[in-house]
């Protein structure tokens, strides 16, 4: 279930950036994907993750970001998220491009 809602999020937020930044569609995949990463690694272990003291700088552009969207400011709201997603993932980006690099 997991897995298909992070997909189903990764294909919203897609589709509403290429919809011209549709505020409703990022929110929708945004709201998808939390639940779905909720829905995979747990939820303690997700809070856990999110509220870490080095990623806090993070965490709070992309929920500042998630909340400009839901405010109807996708362009501003999506690159907030995109800095926070950047800085929270910044450990795991080598090791999926070294699995990439694999396949």
């Amino acid at each position: 279930i997991g897995v298909g809602l992070v997909g189903f999020g990764l294909f919203f937020l897609l589709f509403g950036i290429l919809l011209y930044f549709d505020p409703v569609l990022l929110a929708f995949g945004n709201l998808l994907f939390l639940t779905g990463l909720v829905f995979i690694i747990g939820f303690r272990r997700t809070f856990t993750f999110f509220f870490q003291r080095p990623k806090l700088k993070g965490t709070s552009f992309f929920f500042g970001g998630l909340l400009v969207v839901l405010m109807r400011w996708p362009i501003l709201g999506m690159l907030l998220e995109a800095y926070g997603f950047i800085s929270l993932f910044r450990s795991f980006f080598p090791v999926a491009f070294g699995f990439l690099g694999s396949v």
